[in-house]
């Protein structure tokens, strides 16, 4: 056995790219060595900014002689046959042997392929690694063909075995492998040789390197934390940074610096992502303010000054960054308090939202109407829902948003506490965006939970309507995610809404508003706005209203529009003379896609996959927390014996029942009698159906699913012992049909509190 050892040595490699590379380069060549026939014990790959590193331990020394037999021919063949199967194997006539076999005599050929050594497989696997690396983005320089991500310098590949240390030889475009690293650019310059993984990482951090990433990033947080403690300050945690930074510098040098006074009036959330995206600084707080009033920088070499220097170039920098930072603010402040947050925002309306669903402004009024509809489903005021719908986008048109994008929404709410809106309102303007991920934040106060739905719904309600779901993988408007918000938001808030009524609530909106164009507009304002929707003829918009189909009856936007004074409008809705009501559109598609979603949510907190379909297929499937209730309390019930028992009793009876009625012709759906009961089993289970139905219809009602389940539950004992005792298909056609006609009993008892017949085992 022996270790290898291979570094690429190189210009900087951009940060971000590190840890993929990492992984690439220790699965391209592991992969390769594995299929030439090579076993190893362990593979770990490292990286700094100027070197990918890979060491292996306990590769076998060469691949094994390998034997392969393989069944020609007949000897008796036609000879063309013959000639093809020796060129398939690369023999001679006089090199095959003969055999016998059930039918005759046959060709063998027995083909020995003989192992190759370690160096050479290693050669020809790094090779073609190196020549095929699949970088983001690589470049040629010289007059070589390779490509790499920054210009390669050198190749270390060396075999360490009990005999000593061997380098492979390899050779591309012109870089010949050797034994020899460098250290750190400035502090250790020099290249050096190294005789195995041990000797390497030893010598480089004599040379100044640290080869471990991870090493990196714990001791500039080590050397930060540190800092910052000893002025009485906090360091602001950011892992993603940590890594980036680590990625930047090969042997980490942490220094600390203070925020000039007239930076520190600055939001902390400013300073920070000012600090983080120009300049990779870690932002330092002090903790009795919340205040941003100091950074940490990490320089990639010690210096005799300390970092004095070093600290003095990015303090300059910093203050320049700060200053337009500061400039940003001051100047949206400005128009904040002279025109207000609506004045700000009145520029949305030459923004376009998309191309077939107008500006930001339309869409704006849209959400502000949806939020005041919600607003009371989740304990807001209205006024005040729609008063923060018209401001949460306005920070889309201030100049630090600009500037910095991933302000959003934050920044707005600076900007309505500066112009003395309610801090619901400048709340809603941080939160409705939220949550954005499956560990994002769900926000639970009432404005900003009515505000963040409106605002995912018409996004959602709008792009079904111009026919652009997600396809796939393919989600580029970020509609997936849109739904799960919408879910999160409802169950963590306890939202009691039926989906389906607030979707066409927004569709309307939409219908309203091109109607509207057709009634007032100018003849281009018409065709422009329904060739948003793709509708060819701006008399008949036929496309647009078919996909509405999906979620409201033409005569329901009709009437509604009516009801609202808006007689020419509905008149085109209701006479719209290509509409084809008998096209074939799933009238639930988008509550389907959030059954979807939901699916995939309630996975993750262990529902079953069945037990969600089983709560989906009854009434009431839009209203997602009354869902999520019932699935619960069905889950909880089927981990319990009782409840997997009498799944199997529900399941008999079903299936006993359907023959049945397939074979009669007739459904057996009433007129079980207990007069023409049998046994007292059979009289048993009468009195037990009549109490459980007792039990579960109120219980159902009341949506206490978990007294629900304990009515189902007393049902599986009396069930059991009448399969035991009685033969349903008796002689007696009376008391058979009466006995199916019980089973129907304990299977529509069974159907009102959950499709049972989805529940799979």
């Amino acid at each position: 056995m022996a270790d290898l050892l291979i570094e690429l040595f190189s210009e900087e490699i951009p940060a971000r790219m590190q840890k993929k590379a990492r992984e690439d380069l220790k699965k391209l060549v592991t992969d390769g060595l594995v299929e030439a026939g090579l076993h190893y014990a362990h593979a770990e790959a490292l990286s700094t900014p100027r070197r990918l590193c890979l060491a292996i331990e306990g590769l076998s020394l060469e691949s094994p002689t390998l034997r392969e037999e393989r069944k020609g021919p007949a000897t008796s063949a036609p000879e063309k046959a013959i000639e093809g199967f020796l060129r398939s194997t690369g023999l001679t006539l006089e090199q095959l042997e003969v055999r016998d076999d059930k039918k005759g005599q046959v060709y063998f050929a027995v083909v020995e392929k003989p192992g190759r050594a370690a160096p050479e497989i290693v050669a020809e696997v790094l090779e073609k690694t190196i020549r095929n690396f699949p970088w983001p983005k690589s470049m040629r320089w010289g007059a070589g063909s390779l490509r790499w991500v920054r210009p390669l310098h050198s190749i270390l590949c060396i075999l360490s075995s009990e005999a000593g240390a061997e380098v492979v030889p390899l050779d591309v475009d012109g870089i010949v492998s050797g034994n020899t690293t460098e250290g750190h650019r400035f502090m250790a310059p020099g290249r050096f040789a190294v005789s195995s993984f041990d000797d390497y990482a030893a010598k480089l951090k004599a040379a100044k390197v640290i080869l471990d990433s991870a090493e990196r990033e714990e001791m500039i947080w080590h050397e930060a934390k540190t800092l910052a403690f000893a002025r009485g300050l906090e360091l602001v945690e950011d892992a993603g940074l940590l890594a980036e930074v680590a990625g930047l510098v090969e042997w980490p040098v942490a220094l600390m610096g203070d925020i000039a006074d007239q930076f520190l009036a600055l939001p902390p959330e400013v300073l920070q992502t000012s600090m983080k995206e120009h300049q990779k600084f870690f932002s330092v707080k002090n903790p009795k303010t919340g205040r941003i009033e100091g950074f940490v920088t990490v320089a990639n070499r010690e210096t005799a000054d300390h970092g004095a220097t070093i600290l003095k170039g990015n303090l300059k920098v910093l203050s320049a960054r700060l200053s337009d930072a500061k400039f940003f603010w001051e100047h949206d402040l400005r128009i904040v308090k002279t025109e207000g947050l609506e004045g700000m925002g009145a520029g949305l309306a030459n923004v376009t939202f998309h191309n077939k669903l107008g500006s930001q402004a339309a869409r704006i009024e849209r959400i502000e109407a949806l939020a005041r509809e919600i607003a009371p489903l989740v304990g807001a005021s209205p006024d005040l829902a729609a008063e923060a719908a018209r401001v949460v986008k306005a920070d889309l048109r201030s100049a630090m948003v600009g500037e910095f994008p991933e302000l959003q929404g934050l920044m707005g709410s600076y900007y309505a506490r500066a112009a003395g809106l309610p801090e619901a309102v400048a709340a809603a303007c941080k939160g409705h965006y939220s949550p954005l991920g499956p560990s994002d934040e769900v926000p639970s106060e009432p404005v900003t939970v009515a505000v963040a739905l409106a605002d995912k719904i018409d996004t959602l309600t709008g792009f079904w309507a111009i026919d652009e779901k997600p396809t796939g993988s393919k989600d580029p408007f970020a509609l997936r995610r849109a739904a799960l918000g919408v879910i999160r938001l409802v169950l963590a808030n306890g939202v009691r809404v039926n989906l389906l009524a607030v979707l066409e609530q927004s569709i309307l909106r939409l219908l309203d508003e091109a109607f509207s164009a057709r009634a007032s507009g100018t003849s281009a304002d018409w065709l422009e706005t329904w060739s948003r929707f793709g509708a060819e003829d701006p008399n008949v918009p036929a496309k647009m209203l078919r996909n509405f189909k999906k979620f409201l009856l033409i005569e329901f936007a009709g009437e509604r529009l009516k009801a609202e004074g808006k007689d020419e409008i509905a008149e085109l809705v209701l006479g719209a003379k290509n509409w084809n009501p008998s096209a074939a559109y799933d009238e639930d598609d988008l509550i389907s896609f959030f059954h979807d979603r939901l699916k995939v949510h309630l996975r993750d907190e262990g529902i079953r996959h069945d037990v969600i379909d089983a709560v989906l297929a009854m009434p009431g499937s839009d209203d997602l927390t009354l869902v999520v209730k019932r699935a619960e309390a069905l889950s909880a019930f089927l981990k319990t014996e009782d409840g997997g028992n009498l799944i199997q009793g529900f399941k008999r009876a079903n299936n006993i029942l359907s023959q049945a009625e397939a074979k009669d012709g007739v459904e057996y759906s009433f007129g079980a009698d207990a007069k023409f009961a049998e046994s007292d089993e059979e009289r048993a289970l009468f009195a037990a159906l009549d109490a459980a139905e007792a039990a579960i219809g109120p219980a159902m009602q009341a949506e206490e699913f978990g007294a629900a389940m304990g009515g189902m539950a007393a049902l599986r004992a009396p069930i059991d012992a009448f399969f035991e005792a009685v033969q349903i298909n008796s002689d007696n056609e009376i008391v058979r049909r009466n006995r199916l006609n019980l089973l129907s009993r304990i299977r529509q008892i069974c159907l009102s509190v959950a499709d049972l017949t989805r529940i799979e085992g």
